[in-house]
């Protein structure tokens, strides 16, 4: 709407313009026709008619010229006041582009914010397995499903449980567990790593094969037969029983 309404106003002002330089050559020509210069004669009445009549052929010319070129001026100015209104226009109403540059924030480096990739440790009995310490070793034991393995773990909860244990029959080692706990007693053939809870207040690690009825409480995991009895060491052995590693 405002780039109709200048448009309109600039060609209102061409046409005044061109009106105003219409009615002064129109004032210039009636004036020299009324204030001529008076009649020669003989020779210099012709020559001086040949000026004169040169003269008002260059007054018509330059009536004429100067009318054209006042048009063309006011038809300059008309189509210059138009590409003004429309640069006007484009620069109110195109829009501003932004760039991811412009907006995008600045990357500002912060210490001690990086996060390792290391994983935290798991919390105490969190990956469910226990551990036995014993002559400068970590046996890992994963518990049996039933309620005294359980109970064995709910023990170790509250702290590390340090058992002394002494060979017996040459396949375990066995020590007082100091508490009861609840017992899952069936016939049992053992194998090398099986730990297990005798008369519900003893514990035994196996190192080799046995048969009798037991509660078994967990199995020790990745070790072999040799490694095992290497672990366990000959004679007595202090054996510590935690769910830290």
């Amino acid at each position: 709407m405002q780039k109709k309404r200048r448009r309109k106003a600039a060609r209102i002002l061409a046409l005044l313009l061109a009106a105003a330089v219409l009615t002064f050559a129109g004032c210039g020509a009636a004036t020299g026709r009324e204030t001529g210069a008076p009649e020669l004669t003989g020779s210099a009445s012709e020559s001086s008619s040949h000026e004169t009549g040169a003269s008002a052929a260059e007054d018509g010319n330059g009536a004429s010229v100067s009318i054209e070129t006042k048009g063309a001026s006011v038809t300059e100015a008309l189509t210059d006041t138009e590409a003004a209104a429309e640069d006007t226009d484009s620069a109110l109403t195109e829009p501003v582009s932004t760039t991811a540059a412009d907006t995008e924030p600045e990357n500002t480096e912060t210490g001690g914010t990086e996060q390792s990739g290391a994983e935290p440790e798991s919390a105490e009995g969190e990956d469910g397995m226990i551990y036995a310490h014993v002559n400068g070793r970590v046996l890992t034991i994963l518990p049996a499903e039933n309620s005294s393995a359980a109970a064995f773990s709910e023990l170790l909860k509250s702290g590390d449980v340090t058992v002394k244990m002494h060979d017996y029959g040459g396949f375990e080692k066995v020590g007082p567990l100091g508490t009861s706990l609840p017992r899952n007693d069936t016939q049992i053939t053992t194998s090398p790593g099986d730990v297990i809870l005798y008369q519900g207040n003893q514990i035994t690690i196996y190192y080799d094969v046995n048969s009798w009825s037991f509660t078994r409480l967990g199995k020790v995991q990745g070790l072999t037969q040799a490694e095992l009895k290497e672990a366990l060491g000959s004679g007595d052995a202090s054996v510590t029983f935690s769910l830290r590693k």
